[in-house]
């Protein structure tokens, strides 16, 4: 292909800026929500920290959610049915 049949067309050009600005509207408001934790006293390591963690969660949640839903296959009940009987709460 030549390589202007690689140039977006207008159409594509202006989502692609929008695009951009919408990051970069992003990046502004995630900028500001770190400087006023850090305005309350949170250090950049217990934010990091705090940031790992909720990872970590919601990788194990994946996975028990992963194994009840399986479980609830075999049994051939729904997922919401099985928590009772592990003490989940519908929010969890």
């Amino acid at each position: 292909p030549s390589p202007k049949s690689l140039q977006p067309n207008g159409a594509s050009e202006e989502a692609l800026r929008c695009e951009i600005e919408e990051l970069k509207q992003k990046d502004l408001a995630l900028d500001q929500e770190i400087a006023q934790l850090l305005s309350e006293g949170y250090s950049l390591e217990e934010l990091d920290k705090h940031i790992s963690l909720l990872h970590e969660y919601n990788e194990i949640k994946d996975a028990g959610q992963m194994l009840l839903g399986k479980l609830a296959v075999i049994r051939g009940v729904t997922t919401k049915q099985l928590y009772p009987e592990y003490d989940l709460e519908l929010s969890d």
